[in-house]
């Protein structure tokens, strides 16, 4: 399964697949200030490039429209917070 299909999928799959890629780059010892700064770039990638699958991810993306670069960021870290704090709860996973 390629990136663009794990992206466009349930909500709670793409917050599964945010929180692997959080948990691995805690694994390699990337500070939590780095992750977020690429969870933001990615987030720009996404929005400027990927068709929203669910609504909440389409909320998300109306939600990235309107921010400035500093809310984009806070957007970012609340987006790994929540996946990582899925991960963590033993969800469906």
């Amino acid at each position: 399964m390629d990136i663009k299909t794990k992206i466009n999928t349930s909500w709670d799959n793409w917050k599964h697949f945010l929180g692997q890629a959080v948990e691995f780059a805690e694994e390699l010892g990337i500070s939590r200030e780095r992750i977020v700064s690429l969870a933001k770039q990615a987030g720009d990638v996404l929005a400027e490039n990927v068709q929203p699958a669910n609504p909440e991810q389409k909320a998300l993306k109306e939600l990235w429209s309107v921010a400035d670069q500093q809310e984009r960021q806070v957007l970012a870290g609340l987006m790994t917070k929540l996946s990582k704090q899925e991960r963590s709860s033993g969800s469906m996973f």
